[in-house]
């Protein structure tokens, strides 16, 4: 079978985030795997502005070059997981703003999640955010990573994983992957 394309996305763009380490630690679990090939997104990184297009992303018509660089790689990719934060019960504005300059390249595809924060690790923001991608076609999982107290894992740039953490992310790796991203490949094809 054809390795599957997937795309970690780092949704925080604060200076010494926490979700920079977890976000490695997602990729190299990922890269271990033989039936995925792995594209990784900084937000940070990709710098989109606030959404700029003037045309409904429905349409396709992009006018300018960082929407279209960002439609080219959102499309080629078959599956997501989105290392996110919680930031005040709810999701990153960079991440909304990067979902809402696309349509057609988000649907019918997975996404996973690795969240992070104190308490509710990040689960909070995950359930906002999921009527949002329902709306852009996706299918969010349910199986999921979810990393409390995340200070006390992260120290010196590095993230301290748990055997059950490990676990959680082979889970949702493994039904994000052979499960529904090799599933939905020929509901893609087909539209």
């Amino acid at each position: 079978m054809q390795q599957l394309k997937l795309m970690i996305i780092l949704a925080s763009t604060r200076p010494e985030r926490a979700g920079e380490p977890i976000a490695h630690w997602v990729l190299d679990s990922a890269r271990d795997r033989d039936d995925v090939d792995v594209t990784f997104v900084d937000l940070k990184e990709l710098a989109l502005p606030l959404l700029d297009e003037p045309a409904h992303p429905r349409l396709r018509r992009y006018e300018h070059e960082h929407t279209k660089q960002w439609s080219k790689l959102v499309d080629a990719a078959e599956a997501f997981i989105f290392v996110m934060p919680e930031y005040n019960h709810g999701y990153t504005a960079p991440l909304k703003n990067a979902l809402d300059y696309l349509h057609h390249e988000w649907v019918g595809k997975p996404v996973g999640f690795a969240s992070y924060g104190g308490v509710a690790a990040g689960t909070r923001a995950v359930q906002l955010l999921k009527p949002v991608l329902t709306c852009l076609g996706m299918t969010p999982l349910t199986t999921a990573v979810a990393v409390p107290m995340v200070g006390e894992r992260v120290r010196d740039g590095r993230f301290e994983s748990s055997p059950e953490l490990d676990e959680a992310l082979g889970m949702m790796l493994d039904e994000l992957l052979p499960k529904y991203a090799a599933a939905m490949r020929p509901l893609r094809a087909a539209s």
